[in-house]
């Protein structure tokens, strides 16, 4: 089950990066796709990883990892801009990756002692979240210099990297305790939500003012879906 997940998961880089280079959406329906995917996960990490940690540890393991993810996700983002630039292809590259190592860790250690079903909400909402993610990424870089089968490479590469983190996540802390599970769930969260508020809603609003915000309490309903499902 876990391999299935990450596969799906992190197939949706390659998928969305392939329809970045070779489709074409108009940019307010792609800022409303941003927006939706963006709400999804907002209410998955809070209902998948930061409630959990609470009634299995307590509610200062999970501020202090929903913190800690907060504050490394905001260093490593400018340091991100300071070297490569936000708008370069390596700046695009290098920032989902850092927002993808989280949500993919996050995405393994969910699926400890858990069934599919029970991670539905979360591994959904990274799917919608990589694939608007991808081909916004995908679309700069093959603008740039770089050739598209170039381009379709690293995003592959980028992909097999994340599967990793969420395989580790998965096998290298299925045997830590619940307190120090809490506080990497919610490290994880909270690098999540940080990105979100820096990199995901800002895309969709410039894209898609209007209807930005329609978009993602949809988003939110749907994940809300997608947790009743898996819940039972």
């Amino acid at each position: 089950m876990l391999f299935a997940v990450v596969l799906v998961v992190s197939g949706a880089l390659v998928a969305g990066a392939a329809w970045g280079i070779y489709g074409k959406l108009p940019k307010r329906l792609e800022g409303f796709l941003v927006a939706l995917a963006g709400g999804a996960l907002l209410l998955s990490v809070t209902s998948e990883l930061i409630e959990p940690s609470i009634q299995k540890s307590s509610v200062f393991h999970a501020m202090l990892g929903v913190a800690a993810g907060a504050v490394v996700f905001a260093i490593a983002d400018y340091w991100i801009d300071e070297k490569w630039g936000s708008d370069s292809g390596g700046g695009l590259l290098a920032a989902i990756t850092l927002d993808g190592i989280p949500e993919n860790l996050a995405l393994g250690v969910a699926l400890i002692g858990a069934g599919g079903l029970e991670v539905a909400a979360l591994a959904g909402s990274i799917l919608l979240s990589n694939l608007p993610e991808a081909a916004g990424g995908a679309r700069a870089m093959a603008e740039g210099r770089h050739s598209k089968g170039k381009v379709i490479a690293l995003w592959a590469g980028t992909a097999a990297l994340l599967s990793a983190a969420a395989i580790a996540g998965n096998l290298l802390l299925s045997g830590v305790g619940e307190g120090t599970l809490a506080v990497i769930r919610c490290f994880a969260a909270g690098a999540v939500v940080a990105s979100l508020a820096t990199e995901v809603f800002p895309q969709a609003f410039r894209e898609d003012s209007h209807l930005a915000g329609v978009a993602t309490a949809l988003g939110v309903i749907l994940a809300l879906v997608l947790g009743h499902l898996g819940g039972g």
